[in-house]
């Protein structure tokens, strides 16, 4: 190994090492509780080597909700996910997202469920691998629509959100330990994403709208001039 290649990997090590310190004080102690010197103090570095990786505590958080994003839906999952027929496709997809919540929990808690962290939406340019793992998503049911799944009034970003919200709700009850003591967490989750897609299946009316999301790959519309 050369010493360029030395130094990248080194470089490599510190830099996962100031995430993998950020993301724990940040679950245990709250976003904004956690400053760049105490960071900088778990892992027995100066708040200026700090600086020299990340140019502040909001670019650590953004770095991690991408590493998160990585987790959630790697090259290898995806692959695997397009072997699948279409109703399992779109069953594992979303059911991933809950088995995310307990395999990942606190890369969940700070992408899902902290209100303290800054807003993805705000630097949302820098997540092209968010943006085209949603399409993906997006992709996946309309194919299923396409294939006679579901009905084909039903809107693909739509039945994504109901599938969605469904199952984070019972990822934050078992993470928040809200549940019930004979309550199965994983048996809910089977149960939310069933019942949600059978609904899905029968044409249930969804009254919900959704507007355009920063991580959308299109632009917004422009508005009409009044």
């Amino acid at each position: 190994m050369g010493v360029k290649e030395r130094q990248e990997r080194d470089r490599e090590a510190v830099r996962q090492s100031i995430l993998d310190a950020a993301r724990e004080l940040f679950v245990t102690e709250g976003y904004h509780n956690v400053s760049i010197r105490k960071i900088a103090e778990r892992i027995e570095y100066s708040p200026a080597a700090l600086y020299g990786y990340f140019a502040s505590k909001d670019d650590i958080f953004f770095a991690l909700a991408e590493d998160g994003c990585r987790l959630l839906y790697d090259e290898t999952t995806v692959a695997e996910l397009d072997s699948l027929p279409p109703l399992e496709r779109v069953r594992q997809i979303f059911w991933r997202l809950y088995r995310f919540s307990c395999e990942q929990p606190q890369y969940f808690a700070l992408m899902f469920v902290d209100r303290s962290v800054p807003r993805v939406s705000r630097e949302y340019e820098r997540f092209a691998f968010a943006r085209q793992t949603k399409k993906q998503l997006i992709d996946h049911i309309q194919r299923a629509i396409d294939e006679g799944v579901f009905p084909t009034t039903l809107s693909p970003q739509l039945a994504s959100r109901m599938l969605m919200v469904g199952l984070l709700g019972v990822a934050v009850l078992r993470l928040s330990d809200r549940l019930a003591p004979d309550e199965n967490a994983d048996d809910l989750a089977r149960d939310v994403l069933n019942v949600t897609i059978a609904g899905l299946q029968a044409g249930v009316v969804i009254s919900s709208q959704i507007g355009w999301c920063p991580l959308d790959e299109q632009e917004p519309p422009t508005p009409l001039a009044s």
